[in-house]
């Protein structure tokens, strides 16, 4: 399905990848681990993946949390010994992960251009809050909607479906913004408009469809949508 700008009213965003750069967390190994490259690329990949599972099976429990547990396999993997307060302190990265230099001009421009923006995360509440303070956009966003708030993850169609009564505006009127392409489907899904952000020059995951628009920033998205 082509991108339908006029239908848009609200525009929600990710967080983790698509506002904050989750790579930046591999600094946080570098002082502890000799290769850390691989210790974070499982660490992340875990991290999403303990998500669908909870999901499934019921499990929830808030994203730190099982960030922290993420962490913890992907040391132990790697035979990597560090004690908890170590472990926590390469954990707190996440509340200071650097910002996207399109970010909070490109949003700008969006809320200039007359669109509420939201951002909806699996994070839990002070998860996002940190990163909003960070990335200095909390002037330039209505809200952020968390994942913690119906205890489901992405991509679930619950928390889309949640964000949009938050946001008030009918789930058809919402582009979700995301690096995330399982996010992009899962958005869909549930009934909203799914611009992939590709921040990384990577293909598109091409399992459930298209997104509905492409764009490398934020100011891509803003010019499609007449700002």
């Amino acid at each position: 399905m082509a991108f339908d700008p006029d239908a848009v009213e609200t525009v929600t965003f990710d967080s983790y990848s698509t506002i904050v750069d989750v790579n930046a967390a591999e600094r946080a190994l570098a002082d502890r681990v000799d290769d850390p490259e691989p210790i974070s690329r499982l660490w992340r990949l875990r991290s999403l993946e303990y998500t669908l599972v909870a999901n499934v099976l019921d499990a929830y429990q808030p994203f730190y949390e099982m960030n922290r547990d993420a962490l913890q396999y992907a040391l132990d993997v790697h035979g990597v010994d560090v004690d908890p307060d170590e472990r926590d302190e390469i954990l707190a990265v996440y509340h200071e992960l650097e910002v996207f230099d399109d970010v909070r001009d490109g949003i700008e421009r969006l809320r200039e251009g007359g669109y509420d923006c939201y951002v909806v995360s699996n994070g839990d509440p002070d998860m996002l809050s940190s990163m909003v303070t960070h990335a200095d956009i909390g002037d330039l966003l209505a809200d952020t909607i968390s994942a913690d708030e119906v205890e489901t993850f992405k991509p679930a169609a619950e928390l889309y479906r949640h964000a949009a009564a938050r946001t008030g505006t009918p789930i058809d009127g919402i582009v979700h913004v995301t690096a995330g392409w399982y996010d992009v489907m899962g958005a869909k899904h549930a009934g909203m408009q799914g611009a992939w952000v590709d921040r990384k020059g990577r293909p598109w995951e091409a399992i459930a469809g298209d997104p509905d628009l492409t764009v490398t920033s934020f100011h891509d998205l803003a010019d499609a949508l007449g700002c």
